[in-house]
């Protein structure tokens, strides 16, 4: 059995100085094209709406210049002789990028503004600094090819680059004919270029090692991870590890002349080596957070056919001061995502616990719900059996067991549990809750009011 996805598959690069001035100019070719298009949908706008304020008829304004990829290739096509001389360096492979980036912004911010787009209002899509942007091309047509020394790639224009790493983890899929390479993009990393190819790949279902298994996984910061069978993943924190070599390449580089656009300097070459040098470092952090993250949902994906996690509100946590910037050191929006694509992969089911699931304050043994449990606590004591345990660790156990109590499914089709969670009795009636914020992302509950 096999399942077609889309995969991405990212190498580094070592191009020849010659190779590197290349793709800095197809990425300047890009952000040049993204401007122009830009300019010219803000001119039109502007025009229409001077002519609106003068009283002059809809028939009569200036026609509306087309937001869409073809419409903007029409007219890139007609003026590219005047505002582009230089076209001819260049793969159309860069202006397209440019102008795909321009249409999907501008698709996404009309639709958030007529409300069809679901979430944050999107803005109105901005220029692109040469010196703040990161540049990036895209290639979707022409000689994309990898080399069957799985030591080089090819790329339109740019002909022949070779690679830092071995490419034959796609090189294998290619010769066997179950993949193929949809897009290559190139963008530079901390002083290094990158490609990243898209493929559709027709990958084997594996079979998990225990399909019948669940487990329950409850992020952490003091933990990584703590898993139902009582296993934990210590949170190793790369960035509080590389913080004083941070904070020195941050001295360093406040020590030297840096950039004044108010003043039209450019940065001394001194400061461009210790930025430079602060950019390896936060990759090298963000590689090791990467490789962590990878090792440990490839693990839960091969070893069990259930996966239960919280649908944390990571945007709402992060509002935490003293916490936010060790939870996004964890990364447990990236833990998501690829346990949601490695699940699927490996022939499993990811299954997502209800942001309001008191996984914290529910005891794993006997079900009932604690009206309150402060994050301080770190000790689960249940006074109605007597349960003693570890907090992260009951959380886990308590998501390893949602699945079997909701069957995934609901029992009366309304998508609520078969039956009210029992909670200890007391004298005082709760009244209704108004709050929407939680501890350790469980569901508030009322305040309790006796009359």
């Amino acid at each position: 059995m096999s399942a077609v996805v889309r995969q991405a598959y990212r190498f580094a690069l070592d191009p020849s100085p010659t190779q590197a001035r290349a793709l800095a100019r197809h990425a300047g070719a890009a952000r040049f094209t993204v401007n122009w298009a830009l300019a010219r949908v803000r001119a039109d706008l502007a025009q229409r709406a001077a002519e609106r304020s003068y009283g002059i008829a809809a028939q009569d304004l200036t026609p509306a210049l087309g937001w869409s990829l073809p419409a903007l290739r029409r007219a890139w096509n007609q003026a590219t002789d005047e505002v582009a001389p230089w076209w001819v360096e260049c793969s159309q492979e860069a202006f397209n990028t440019g102008l795909d980036g321009v249409a999907g912004g501008l698709a996404n911010w009309a639709a958030s503004r007529s409300g069809k787009r679901k979430g944050r209002r999107v803005g109105f899509p901005r220029f692109r600094s040469r010196r703040r942007a990161r540049p990036s091309v895209r290639f979707t047509t022409g000689a994309i090819r990898v080399a069957a020394d799985r030591r080089h790639l090819t790329l339109p224009r740019l002909g022949r680059i070779r690679t830092h790493e071995s490419t034959r983890k796609l090189a294998r899929r290619l010769e066997a004919g179950t993949a193929r390479i949809l897009s290559a993009a190139v963008r530079p990393e901390a002083g290094r270029w990158f490609c990243s190819f898209t493929v559709q790949v027709d990958r084997a279902v594996r079979a998990p090692r225990r399909p019948a298994a669940a487990v329950g996984v409850d992020l952490g910061v003091s933990n990584l991870a703590v898993l139902s069978t009582g296993a934990r993943v210590p949170n190793p924190r790369h960035l509080d590890a590389a913080t004083r070599r941070l904070r020195a390449a941050a001295r360093a580089m406040s020590g030297r002349a840096g950039p004044d656009h108010r003043a039209g300097l450019r940065p001394s070459k001194r400061w461009e080596r210790a930025r430079h040098r602060a950019a390896r470092l936060h990759a090298r952090v963000a590689n090791r957070r990467r490789d962590g993250l990878h090792k440990l949902t490839t693990g839960l994906a091969r070893g069990y056919g259930t996966v239960v996690i919280e649908d944390l509100n990571v945007a709402g946590m992060l509002a935490n001061r003293r916490l936010a910037r060790r939870l996004a050191d964890a990364g447990f929006g990236e833990i998501r995502r690829q346990l949601a694509d490695k699940t699927a992969w490996n022939g499993g089911v990811l299954v997502v616990a209800d942001r309001w699931f008191p996984s914290s304050k529910t005891c794993s043994a006997c079900q009932p719900v604690k009206p309150k449990l402060s994050l301080a606590t770190r000790v689960f004591i249940c006074e109605d059996c007597g349960l003693v345990l570890d907090r992260d660790l009951n959380a886990a156990r308590n998501l390893e067991q949602h699945v079997a109590r909701s069957g995934q499914e609901t029992q009366n089709g309304r998508g609520a549990d078969q039956k009210t969670r029992p909670s200890r009795a007391g004298g005082c009636e709760a009244s209704t809750p108004h709050r929407t914020t939680g501890q350790d992302g469980d569901r508030p509950l009322a305040t309790a009011s006796c009359e």
